[in-house]
């Protein structure tokens, strides 16, 4: 039986990937998640009791508990999803993110390259997941591409760059066994709600405010997060050593259409006798250095994977 590493599979995708090892592989999936605000163990139902289930409480940027992690479960492949993830936050204090995404990456990097060197499995890969904010901000044409030069735009996405450029250097530098994945914006179950789908459904249905930075106009590519999952698991199991993939739902669409489409489903679902949802929508000033437009060209991945969202 084949040993998984999930960093942060008490997240939002981290918990789509592994509810995906435990309905449709034969994995023994090692959970690794510190449990911070944004964790929810309640979004893994099939977890509890499952014979190829274990959670580790522990934070990556603690070397020695990785070390000892490795050492003890011995995986095949290491699926990297742990991090500090909402922009809002990231600007407000960035600390933190500097702390998770890029010394954590780090650290269980380090500890990944001195099991592997100890054990070089042949089919072992580390696996990174990140975002495609690392590519900064697209205008009304083009999408982005592996090759697409890197200029984040906020703490996160630079947070989020340093630890993509690290994995590259452990794999040029020493060797280690790595595969890369930028994606899109993810919606879905178990979505944490101070993220934009969510947080328009809890305060709609709660008749409250419903805020839209700017004019609402800015673009994104909206990817559902189990496809995203089962991406990532191809990825892992059959992607090029060292190659980066990017993964998107060719779904582009402005925060307002979004906003106004999830109005609409409430009035037909959740009819509010003061009138239609739209009515919450509140414009507020805009994010400092919001990007306006993402997309992802997922191209490559559909071409040598023959993966489609």
């Amino acid at each position: 039986m084949k040993t998984i590493f999930v960093t942060g599979g008490a997240g939002f995708i981290g918990s789509a990937v592994v509810r995906q090892f435990l309905d449709e592989t034969n994995y023994r999936v090692v959970n690794i998640d510190k449990l911070t605000y944004a964790a929810n163990l309640a979004s893994l139902p099939q977890a509890k009791g499952h014979a190829r289930y274990i959670f580790a409480q522990a934070d990556i940027c603690d070397g020695g508990a990785m070390a000892e992690l490795f050492a003890r479960y011995r995986p095949e492949g290491v699926m990297h999803l742990a991090a500090e993830s909402h922009v809002d936050r990231s600007i407000d204090g960035p600390g933190q993110f500097i702390q998770t995404n890029i010394v954590g990456t780090y650290s269980l990097l380090n500890a990944a390259l001195a099991y592997w060197r100890e054990n070089p499995l042949p089919d072992f890969r580390f696996h990174h997941i990140s975002t495609d904010e690392v590519f900064g901000s697209l205008g009304a044409d083009g999408y982005f591409t592996e090759t697409t030069p890197y200029a984040p735009n906020s703490p996160y996405s630079a947070s989020k760059a340093s630890s993509d450029h690290l994995v590259r250097a452990w794999a040029e530098t020493y060797g280690l066994p790595v595969v890369l994945t930028n994606c899109s914006n993810n919606y879905g179950p178990y979505h944490f709600p101070e993220k934009l789908i969510p947080l328009v459904i809890i305060r709609g249905l709660a008749g409250q405010a419903l805020p839209v930075y700017g004019t609402g106009a800015n673009i994104r590519d909206w990817l559902y997060v189990e496809d995203h999952a089962q991406a990532l698991r191809l990825v892992l199991e059959r992607g090029a050593q060292g190659a980066s993939y990017n993964i998107g739902g060719n779904n582009e669409r402005t925060n307002l259409s979004v906003v106004e489409a999830i109005c609409d489903l409430l009035d037909e679902l959740a009819p509010s006798a003061a009138g239609p949802h739209r009515r919450l929508i509140t414009f507020v000033a805009d994010r400092p250095g919001h990007d306006q437009r993402y997309a992802i060209d997922a191209s490559k991945i559909k071409r040598e994977l023959g993966w489609v969202p």
